[in-house]
């Protein structure tokens, strides 16, 4: 191989400069690697002579071709950044020539300097490309630029064979956010879990109407696990998805009430105060949506009306009634403790089971002011004795505590609690564990309760109850996902598992079984229906 003339690359360079010619000068640069550092600096200077306009492509060239060279020299990078920074035609010029094959600096260029007139260029760029590296950095520099006018060419990227372009093309029509974009984002889901949660997550984060709809419209979801990301991302919206929500509260759909009903508790926004109340006062033939009502009431501050919540203490559902109970007991007034009262006084079957439902709901405001009624002792007592220690001790500390000592002295219990076979009861409603508390008691079990599911299943990596009863809809780990991970350690024989939950969903039902449920029961349940369902797996 002939050894390179220094000399006559510098003279040939020198004179490729004065008569403009690209090409030659190219060919010379293309041996830069192959001379020592001085010429290699003595070339660069002589390029820099030139008008910023004939060397800046040779600088471009330099800097993509032979970036083992121009690594060690940062003068090419600095000269040719401050080129294109003051002359940013001159860039969109170089980004559209079709002689310049490696554009990628050109696009992280155009991308950090935000040039939104390059996206019509950008456009036609990645209609042409067949490189996936250099469409992947034009999707995302047209996700930076967030111009409408690219909603159409992401698009096309929603549904591309290579994943990695798809979730560029999502989080690009998310950076864009106008409801065109938001809509087509929404026309994607329902294929792919990670996507669906990447889609519901930008619609959080855009928060326009377009996304509150379609995050709301989530709600209706065949799934589980996206029901309860869509509930999650609308209470961390707050008051703004307010609106969205008390509209939902117009339908029929079952689920879909209790849904919306959950979220409009934990955001406890008061302009669905009376709302839920025309809910309820159209008596809804479903009792687990009059059981969210009340639940959600519970969470909410009702300065005024909230005597009409005595109501959901005669209804035929203790889970209902319990619900009224814990709402009126944070809600609670003179006018209240007087309807409570006159529902008392009779001392009928009606009355017997208030007084029950007082007792296990743990209604500390409630209990106290009844406390000193003769009537109400009463038929306390019959309750009492009896019920879970828990809530025996609870009371006990309670009067004592406001000096009725004589009342807390006839709490005592059992003489002697022999053991009791334990299950575990997972739920992320306080007030529905609440219920297992005191029903599974009754049954002769000893409760092990359980808001968290992750909680759960650390507990029972260690223990084995004689069954599992799980709700389905939980945050962060569903009733499916948890007998998933149960069922590594127990089969359905050594542990049964048993679904309580609102929903009827013929997908979640099939998943569930799949994941090993031995057995799917709805809410409302109470001794009899858990005894029978139970009865079914123990022996």
């Amino acid at each position: 191989m002939v050894a390179l003339n220094a000399t006559h690359m510098v003279e040939e360079i020198q004179e490729n400069i004065k008569t403009r010619d690209a090409m030659k000068a190219q060919i010379v640069l293309s041996h830069i690697g192959q001379v020592d550092k001085t010429i290699q600096n003595r070339l660069i200077y002589e390029l820099l002579r030139g008008d910023l306009e004939f060397t800046s492509p040779l600088l471009l060239f330099l800097l993509t071709e032979h970036a083992e060279v121009t690594d060690t020299m940062p003068v090419v990078r600095e000269t040719l950044l401050s080129n294109l920074l003051a002359y940013p035609e001159m860039l969109l010029k170089l980004l559209a020539s079709p002689a310049i094959k490696n554009k990628g600096y050109l696009i992280q260029v155009v991308g950090e300097l935000h040039l939104e007139e390059a996206t019509p260029i950008l456009i036609k760029l990645i209609a042409e490309s067949k490189d996936e590296k250099e469409i992947l950095q034009i999707i995302e520099t047209l996700g930076q630029f967030g111009d409408p006018q690219a909603i159409n060419t992401l698009t096309d990227f929603l549904y591309a064979a290579n994943r990695e372009l798809i979730i560029a093309a999502i989080q690009s029509l998310g950076m864009v956010g106008t409801p065109t974009a938001m809509h087509r984002l929404a026309e994607r889901m329902g294929t792919d879990n990670e996507l669906d949660f990447m889609i519901l997550s930008i619609f959080t984060e855009v928060q326009d109407q377009v996304s509150l709809d379609k995050l709301n419209d989530t709600l209706r979801s065949h799934y589980a696990h996206m029901r309860t990301y869509a509930k999650k991302e609308l209470v961390s919206i707050g008051p703004k998805a307010v609106p969205n929500l008390i509209q939902n509260l117009l339908h029929d759909d079952p689920d879909f009430l209790i849904h919306t009903l959950n979220i409009l508790g934990d955001i406890g926004d008061e302009s669905a105060i009376n709302p839920i109340r025309k809910l309820l006062a159209n008596e809804p033939r479903d009792a687990n949506v009059r059981f969210a009502a009340y639940e959600a009431l519970a969470l909410l501050p009702l300065k005024k009306g909230a005597y009409t919540l005595t109501a959901g203490l005669t209804d035929k559902e203790d889970h209902v009634c319990v619900a009224a109970a814990r709402a009126i007991d944070q809600n609670y007034s003179e006018i209240l403790a007087a309807g409570i009262k006159n529902l008392l006084r009779n001392k009928d079957d009606d009355a017997r089971h208030i007084a029950k439902i007082i007792v296990n709901a743990q209604v500390d405001k409630i209990f106290l002011s009844l406390a000193g009624e003769e009537v109400f002792q009463e038929m306390a007592l019959v309750y009492l004795p009896h019920a879970h220690k828990d809530i025996r001790d609870h009371y006990h500390h309670l009067l004592v505590e406001h000096g009725n000592t004589d009342f807390a002295g006839k709490l005592s219990g059992e003489e002697k609690e022999t053991a009791r076979p334990k299950v575990v009861a997972v739920d992320d409603s306080r007030m529905i564990l609440n219920i297992y508390k005191a029903t599974l008691h009754e049954l002769g079990f000893d409760p092990v309760l359980f808001e968290f599911p992750a909680s759960a299943i650390e507990w029972l990596q260690k223990e084995q109850p004689v069954m599992v009863l799980t709700d389905l809809n939980m945050p962060d780990i569903t009733g499916i996902e948890l007998t998933v991970a149960l069922r590594k350690k127990y089969s359905p024989g050594q542990l049964p598992v048993i679904m309580v939950t609102t929903q009827n969903e013929a997908q979640d039902n099939e998943a569930a079984i799949r994941a090993g449920v031995n057995k799917i029961i709805n809410k409302p349940f109470n001794a009899t229906s858990l005894k029978a369902a139970m009865g079914e797996f123990l022996h």
